[in-house]
């Protein structure tokens, strides 16, 4: 072998070696956080005669999740008559565990800043409530911390 070429060689192998090195030492992503969760406000509204209270809320931290979490999911089990519901579901709880109300087709990160549920007028809400955010692909969910629902 000449010089030339032993060199171009030994060039070669130490760039693949610093490539793969890189590669290695990169890791995993790190894990990601649990959602935190604050109340935005009210709205008051009627339906067919009943008047209900809206208690908003958004989580603060909504773009640490990536997009395909909540990308239409038509090989996992559908949400009733929506066969296209997405990769994550996110559900409110009362601090006891009483599930309140829940979505099951976000269609992106940035509609957590506009989840909610609803009681009648007049029912006095739980002090505090919490969303569990449930990624049907990897089996994994991201808990929040307990929000008021009043301002």
């Amino acid at each position: 072998m000449t010089p030339a070429r032993r060199m171009a060689v030994l060039s070669l192998t130490l760039m693949l070696s610093a490539a793969a090195g890189t590669a290695v030492s990169q890791g995993p992503p790190p894990p990601l956080p649990n959602p935190i969760l604050y109340l935005t406000g009210n709205e008051y509204y009627t339906v067919n005669g009943t008047d209900f209270v809206r208690y908003r809320y958004d989580v603060f931290n909504k773009q640490a999740y990536p997009a395909a979490m909540f990308a239409p999911a038509p090989g996992l089990p559908p949400c009733g008559n929506n066969a296209n519901s997405s990769r994550t579901w996110v559900d409110f709880f009362t601090s006891r565990g009483q599930r309140l109300y829940g979505f099951c087709a976000l269609g992106s990160p940035n509609d957590l800043g506009s989840i909610w549920f609803a009681l009648p007028e007049g029912q006095v809400p739980p002090s505090y409530v919490y969303i569990e955010m449930n990624d049907r692909q990897t089996n994994t969910k991201y808990k929040s911390n307990l929000a008021d629902t009043t301002l």
